[in-house]
């Protein structure tokens, strides 16, 4: 019995630390920016599972902003301007951002003048690497370049992420 304890336990700190990003995500105040872990996420008009669904996202990396806390939920608002209530277990820390507006381009260098590596169309999201003097690196599909941060959603216009 003292193992299948010992065991039972262990189990449980390895899955507590396995989900370091919702965890995060759950210590925050907010308001704050985070970013849809699961490929299928729920946003309910509500803080819970008697809370009917509003949209269902299949997007895992989508960035959001969180803008309110109710427990184990996070009421969050997406691209589009719409709100609702999702689990925070739904949710990660990875910053990521999507672009906005039209056909940017992302520099080899965070700078106008630097040589073009790609064109991104609006709504191609990826992962935030860093940013600062109004530029972010963004990964996408692990093509990474830089963008001003004018053209995203999910980083604020003066943040600095290292």
């Amino acid at each position: 019995m003292r193992l299948a304890r010992k065991l039972t336990a262990a189990l449980g700190i390895a899955a507590i630390l396995a989900l370091p990003g919702a965890a995060r995500a759950q210590d925050r105040e907010a308001p704050y920016w985070a970013s849809i872990s699961a490929s299928r996420a729920y946003m309910r008009t509500g803080p819970g599972r008697n809370y009917p669904a509003s949209w269902l996202y299949r997007r895992a990396g989508l960035p959001i902003r969180v803008v309110e806390i109710y427990e184990n939920w996070r009421k969050v608002e997406d691209p589009d301007g719409a709100t609702g209530w999702m689990l925070v277990n739904l949710l990660s820390s990875e910053r990521t951002a999507m672009v906005r507006g039209e056909i940017r381009a992302m520099h080899a260098e965070p700078s106008d003048a630097a040589r073009i590596v790609y064109r991104v169309e609006p709504g191609v999201s990826g992962r935030v690497r860093r940013c600062g003097e109004g530029w972010c690196e963004l990964d996408v599909l692990g093509r990474r370049g830089y963008i001003r941060t004018a053209h995203l959603w999910g980083v604020d216009a003066n943040e600095r992420i290292r």
